[in-house]
């Protein structure tokens, strides 16, 4: 499941340890901000703090009454513990174990299904094979399709929740996704939280960012590049208190490049051609309880489909969380949904597959976000006209700003 940010560790290691001067206000048309940034996940909240360590002058608008993004976390009502239930681990060099222990079943039929568990490392001679040569392509420039991995095709889908339909998707953009760093975070470990709380940095990084921070904010309108003698940017911000007024040499776009998130920065024509061939799919991460699930985790496997890959829109897995009785259930589609939507195929869902005979309390979704849109892509068409010509972009990872 590709729920990782290597960027995390940065933020904690800035945010926890030793103290930034803070940066003054600066309203004025003569003294502008140095930056305006627009959002406040992973790659946002490392940027403010990257920004505050090399004294730039800045204001974040973040839609989200929080900093964090994807990193979701539930507390449980009666014992107070942590459920992370959006980012689950760190991408890095760790010796963290990773185990799978699951039970493989077509949710359209609530019935289980023989499925070979895929590990790594994996003692299977067709997995490890299928992994070397799927490294060998990815260190490869250009690649082919077919190098004899379809034994591990699940286990790359599997991690890739949220991503859609696999087999939909431009070759390119899976090898992205399943990288290199990728294997060897699956092979050697990834890093996570003894607390389980992978919101802490985040709260920690709020306390530094202090009101440099516009919660719960988003851009109003904008004007940019008025003239040769001012190329800044005039920001019109509507906050919770109001609108405010914001003057910044430079924009830093740490939010979805969607046409619809970008549209209010006054695009021009090139840029609303740029933008609008970016596309999302749509993944939903929620926390639900009185599933009274025996195994570890369950994964939608269907009959019928290449590799026994689930049926979308649908449930990916429902995984045992830290806290008995709370799930951890994972949800994607292809197209648009309703929150509402969503919420009820997952409870029609868990019914199906729920132990024969249980007569208790149904189940309840006590937690739900949308990370919506998922892992933009363009067209093929628009990559070999040479869309990424020049561009910095790699994937859609945060992890990647830390190098900068």
């Amino acid at each position: 499941m590709r729920v990782i940010v290597q960027a995390f560790a940065s933020i904690a290691a800035m945010c926890l340890i030793g103290t930034v001067a803070g940066v003054a206000q600066s309203d004025s048309k003569h003294n502008p901000f140095s930056f305006n940034q627009l959002g406040g996940g992973s790659a946002g909240t490392y940027a403010a703090i990257r920004l505050r360590q090399l004294g730039k002058s800045f204001v974040v608008i973040e839609k989200q009454d929080r900093l964090g993004g994807h990193s979701n976390t539930y507390f449980g009502t009666t014992t107070g513990l942590p459920v992370p239930y959006g980012v689950m681990s760190i991408l890095n060099k760790s010796v963290v174990t990773v185990t799978n222990q699951s039970e493989n079943v077509d949710f359209a039929t609530g019935e289980p299904i023989a499925i070979k568990l895929i590990t790594i490392p994996n003692d299977d001679p067709e997995v490890r094979i299928a992994i070397e040569n799927y490294k060998a392509q990815l260190a490869k420039c250009p690649f082919a399709t077919k190098y004899k991995i379809e034994a591990i095709v699940p286990f790359i889908a599997g991690y890739n929740t949220g991503f859609g339909d696999s087999f939909l998707k431009l070759t390119l953009y899976m090898l992205k996704m399943f990288s290199l760093d990728v294997i060897y975070g699956i092979q050697h470990g990834f890093l996570s939280l003894p607390s389980h709380d992978n919101s802490v940095s985040y709260r920690a990084a709020e306390k530094k960012l202090g009101h440099d921070m516009l919660y719960k904010s988003r851009v109003f309108s904008a004007m940019r590049g008025l003239s040769e003698m001012d190329n800044s940017s005039y920001i019109l911000a509507q906050t919770p208190s109001g609108q405010k007024p914001i003057h910044a040499k430079n924009i830093l776009i740490a939010v979805s490049q969607t046409i619809e998130n970008l549209m209010q920065l006054s695009l021009d024509r090139k840029g609303r051609e740029i933008f609008a061939q970016f596309t999302g799919t749509y993944r939903y991460s929620s926390v639900i309880k009185n599933i009274y699930q025996i195994v570890q985790s369950i994964e939608n496997r269907a009959y019928g489909t290449p590799y026994n890959l689930p049926i979308l829109p649908g449930v990916y897995s429902l995984v045992n969380t830290s806290v008995p009785g709370l799930n951890w259930v994972l949800y994607g589609s292809s197209t648009f949904m309703r929150n509402e939507e969503v919420k009820k195929d997952i409870v029609d869902s868990v019914l199906l597959i729920r132990r024969p005979n249980i007569t208790v309390t149904g189940p309840e979704i006590v937690a739900f976000k949308t990370h919506s849109p998922y892992e933009l892509t363009v067209p093929v068409q628009a990559i070999q006209g040479g869309f990424y010509t020049g561009a910095a972009l790699t994937a859609h990872e945060s992890s990647h700003l830390g190098l900068y």
